[in-house]
């Protein structure tokens, strides 16, 4: 019996696996307390002495503490990968899971933050009283529009904030279209983009494309995005908008009568999905544009299945999952980002960072082919490319840095 192309037994053996280890975490010491010398120095009292170093100079402690590679993985648990608003302690496995790639993939030591409450105040309040311990923060399955106010106000304290849901998301989605435009031989500005989820990465996709906040980008606009929501196109007819959608008309559906999705596919270069399970079929894709590209990442079930794709005509396809070609996960993108920021020293996340992740992350990909424009979502030595980028990016950018 197969369920979105895997075995329904690897629940069941997830099951087995989570309570045979208790959680994925733990935590391991750096030194070993085997005399009484060993324990003053790591206690008491000899303590004392970095703690009053820090006193005197807070930047002191990314010199004698964990802080400066440590990130918080922080969730409301309010809209956990597909799985909706199950809550923070339900939210937990997917926060240690997160925890372990970071460490995994960029040496980071990451510890998972469920928050229980879904109120965008406290959460910021929490945040900012638990921050003198990490040098990040990654925003994790917080649901739109609120984890736009909660990522918007803790821009100021002076560590990197991102949210993957946003920002890692449209780092490989950008990286992932840059080799499918060599695999069809289109130019990035002349394209026409059809979005269908106008939600936190949906927006933030589209401010990427449309190079929305960039004060130097790398490669030019799209031409055209039409930016979708359950209820057909994001125009200025509708009256229905949150702050935040009514934001996007300023640089979305400008040169575009569509009303629905349907509308908005018909001569589109490329459909990004960040939406919902099987929402198109192949007649969809036949309206689309000579050699379309189609990244449909909904998940566990994509917009439209790669076969089906295939039939309306697609060129190149991507979805979220590691089962077919080209899978788009935010793996290949945040343990880079963050080591990079890190590294550098840098007190925020720029768009022009994640850019520079961006074009690193598709370089890793040396002759991109229509099955192959990311790496594989496993594949060795990607974040310590992407991350090398990020650096340089901090540099060229004069991007704020601590001490």
């Amino acid at each position: 019996m197969k369920a979105c192309g895997e075995t329904v037994d690897v629940y069941q053996a997830s099951l087995k696996f989570h309570r045979r280890l208790r959680g994925k975490l733990s935590i391991q010491s750096k030194v070993k307390l085997k005399s009484k010398r060993d324990l003053s120095l790591a206690y008491t009292p000899g303590v004392a002495q970095p703690c009053l170093e820090i006193q005197k100079n807070p930047q002191r402690l990314y010199d004698y503490t964990i802080k400066g590679n440590c990130v918080a993985v922080i969730s409301d648990g309010s809209a956990v990968l597909g799985l909706g608003n199950i809550g923070a302690k339900a939210a937990l496995p997917v926060m240690e899971g997160k925890a372990i790639l970071f460490k995994e993939f960029a040496g980071i030591d990451a510890f998972p933050v469920c928050i229980d409450s879904q109120d965008p105040a406290k959460l910021v309040e929490t945040i900012r009283l638990i921050s003198p311990v990490f040098g990040g923060i990654n925003l994790e399955d917080i649901s739109a529009p609120r984890c736009f106010e909660v990522e918007t106000q803790l821009q100021d304290l002076g560590i990197p904030v991102m949210h993957d849901d946003q920002h890692g998301t449209s780092t490989v989605v950008y990286a992932a279209l840059i080799n499918a435009l060599k695999v069809v031989k289109k130019d990035m500005g002349e394209l026409k983009v059809a979005i269908s989820g106008a939600g936190a990465a949906g927006l933030d996709i589209a401010r990427v494309l449309l190079n929305i906040g960039q004060t130097e980008a790398i490669l030019p606009p799209v031409k055209e995005v039409i930016l979708c929501d359950s209820k057909g196109a994001v125009h200025r007819g509708r009256t229905d908008l949150n702050p935040y959608k009514q934001a996007a008309l300023a640089y979305t559906n400008n040169h575009s009568n569509a009303q629905t999705l349907e509308e908005a596919l018909v001569d589109a270069d490329v459909f990004i999905g960040v939406s919902v399970a099987n929402l198109l079929n192949h007649k969809h894709i036949a309206s689309m544009a000579r050699k379309a590209i189609v990244f449909a990442m909904a998940n566990p079930a994509p917009e439209i299945l790669p076969g089906e794709a295939k039939k309306g005509g697609a060129a190149v396809i991507a979805t979220g999952r590691s089962d077919y070609p080209n899978q788009v996960n935010n793996v290949l993108a945040f343990p880079g980002l963050f080591r990079g920021a890190l590294d550098s020293h840098a007190m925020k996340v720029t768009m022009e960072m994640r850019e520079a992740a961006s074009m690193a992350l598709a370089g890793c990909v040396k002759k991109p082919t229509a099955d192959r424009i990311v790496p594989y979502s496993l594949e060795k030595g990607v974040a310590s490319v992407v991350a090398k980028a990020v650096v340089k990016a901090v540099k060229k950018f004069n991007v704020p840095v601590w001490g």
